[in-house]
């Protein structure tokens, strides 16, 4: 069993255990459903140099990344020094996230917020929504066409962006276009965690001009952001090259400096 089956397979039964202790209807009553969302596509297009940072712990690949700065300081760092979004990873066992952190970040910043966590089921999107998410990431290699058409179709009803990370053309036949915001391109292989960042140069060609593009994973220095904006990419989605620092937000404002 690769690390991506270990997960959903965790994910799974952390689910079922989430939705025999909280309802629908429950998750409905926050505060947050009353307040309307920010559009991580728009923010993303806005901008000139497009960097949704991320908030991440840990990961399989790397047991320790940063458990040393605080959750607040990251991310207010990150949107005074330029991120369009941020990325708050929710996942707890593997990569040191929780729910609370991207409730803190909801509360420390403006700019639209993506809830990264591995979704299998549509009871994590209304959560999602719940707990202050602007956008959710749906991971075709974990998906089928068909859980990534009703999967997207569900957010966008609630308001929600939606980001599709893909790693392969075969993984991009299989998304629904109209309802989706954002194609990731995740330059990290999820099953081996090899990283290739030609990878999104290879894909670039076969996503729709209509489509809002990322890159994903890998990127570590302006040089990449200048040639995959040549290839067309909107945005990219950067974390271990700024959360291994003891000042994310600085990180943050010198990669943008010198790609400028």
């Amino acid at each position: 069993m690769n690390i991506l089956d270990k997960i959903v397979e965790r994910k799974m039964a952390e689910v079922n255990q989430l939705k025999n202790l909280q309802s629908y209807s429950s998750l409905e009553k926050s505060d947050y459903f009353g307040i309307p969302t920010k559009s991580l596509s728009k923010n993303i297009l806005q901008n000139q140099i497009s960097i949704i940072a991320e908030h991440k712990r840990k990961s399989p690949s790397k047991k320790e990344i940063n458990f040393t700065s605080k959750t607040k300081d990251i991310v207010s760092g990150y949107e005074k020094h330029g991120a369009v979004g941020i990325s708050v990873l929710t996942d707890m066992y593997f990569f040191g996230g929780s729910k609370k952190d991207l409730k803190i970040v909801k509360e420390s910043c403006n700019i639209p917020l993506l809830r990264k966590d591995f979704i299998i089921d549509e009871f994590q999107i209304i959560e999602s929504r719940s707990i202050g998410a602007d956008a959710i990431l749906l991971i075709a290699a974990i998906l089928t066409k068909k859980q990534i058409s009703n999967f997207s179709r569900i957010a966008k009803e609630l308001g929600l962006n939606v980001l599709t990370e893909i790693h392969s053309i075969d993984e991009l036949q299989k998304c629904d276009l109209k309802n989706i915001d954002i194609i990731g391109v995740n330059n990290r292989d999820l099953k081996s965690f090899q990283v290739d960042i030609n990878n999104s140069i290879k894909i670039s060609k076969h996503i729709p001009s209509e489509i809002v593009k990322i890159s994903e994973s890998g990127i570590e220095n302006p040089r990449d952001i200048k040639n995959l904006m040549n290839e067309g990419f909107d945005g990219f989605l950067i974390g271990e090259r700024f959360m291994k620092s003891e000042n994310p937000g600085a990180s943050l404002k010198k990669f943008i400096e010198e790609t400028k």
